[in-house]
């Protein structure tokens, strides 16, 4: 895969644990995401041949370019997990050094790496070498462990001299988890100090948010996370907005039906007993912004089957909406 096929102006669909798994990554490759991420996987599950873990990166055809991402702490278990996951046919292998979570964390993995920033270098240079030069290597990783330790520039710089084809900036630190906003200054400054392909990510929300990190940060490719749920359009949106300068409101009719596929993708993938329990989050961030969008999420929390979910969403297309 050529790596200016993955980072010229392209628009990733960040991991996120819980929520983008294939009907998601499918219905937002639909709406015009450019590049997709599996949920973070552990390496450590992978080389334990688990089958639950393998289950995470399964893929098919319309889901390229997919990048699988994966989890660890020690570089020859992670080199292990690369090469069992190539066997897979991805078109990149990315390395999680950002997941703030503490179960993450207290394995040494996620964004622990950052405070220890040798083991995180040979951890890229086991898994560059386990690859063999047959798809890329990306590294997404934080601004640092907290506001004291800001340390994304020397680190992404090791990541590339490691070996990286690909950096991937969250410019938040570990600390702050998913709180306050992100710098997007630490984009604009790595970007300017390295030279393989940057790609930016947080707290866009809308095509307009899009545009200004491309003009402000000068990343070449931009990834959405939590501002994609419940509105996986946003992808089109922004490829509307940066062609014309304008972009095309979401109607009432474009919301139900989406929710709807959104359900038929997820029973295509999952049984329904598990596509009931999951899509009640998925749905919620759909009606987020209407009135009377309260009272359908509680009813959604209350369904026990596809039907009774359908039939809720159904009455999404009588409401106001007030944000799209």
């Amino acid at each position: 895969m050529n790596i200016q096929h993955l980072t010229m102006d392209k628009i990733w669909l960040a991991p996120l644990a819980g929520y983008t798994d294939a009907a998601f990554r499918i219905l937002c490759k639909r709406h015009g995401a450019d590049v997709l991420v599996s949920e973070m996987v552990s390496a450590d599950g992978l080389v334990r041949d688990s089958r639950k873990t393998e289950e995470l990166i399964h893929f098919g055809e319309e889901e390229r370019p997919y990048a699988i991402q994966i989890f660890g702490s020690d570089p020859l278990i992670m080199a292990q997990a690369a090469e069992y996951c190539l066997r897979f046919n991805p078109d990149l292998i990315d390395i999680n050094m950002g997941c703030p979570v503490k179960k993450v964390v207290k394995r040494g993995a996620g964004s622990a790496l950052m405070t220890d920033p040798p083991r995180a270098a040979a951890i890229v240079k086991e898994v560059k070498t386990a690859l063999g030069g047959r798809v890329p290597l990306s590294v997404k990783f934080r601004s640092g462990w907290d506001a004291n330790s800001l340390n994304f520039m020397d680190f992404g710089k090791l990541m590339q001299d490691s070996g990286a084809d690909i950096l991937c900036l969250h410019p938040r630190t570990a600390k702050q988890m998913f709180s306050g906003t992100s710098n997007w200054q630490h984009i604009t400054q790595l970007a300017a100090q390295v030279s393989i392909p940057l790609v930016g990510n947080g707290d866009i929300a809308s095509p307009e948010d899009a545009m200004r990190m491309y003009q402000e940060c000068g990343c070449q490719s931009v990834m959405i996370g939590r501002g994609a749920l419940g509105k996986p359009w946003l992808f089109s949106q922004i490829k509307e907005y940066q062609t014309t300068g304008r972009y095309s409101p979401v109607t009432q009719n474009k919301l139900h039906q989406t929710m709807l596929e959104h359900i038929d993708l997820a029973l295509e993938h999952k049984p329904e007993w598990v596509v009931v329990k999951e899509m009640r989050s998925q749905l919620c961030h759909y009606i987020k912004g209407i009135v009377g969008g309260s009272r359908l999420r509680h009813r959604i929390n209350q369904c026990r089957d596809a039907q009774e979910l359908i039939a809720v969403v159904a009455e999404v297309g009588i409401l106001t909406m007030t944000d799209s």
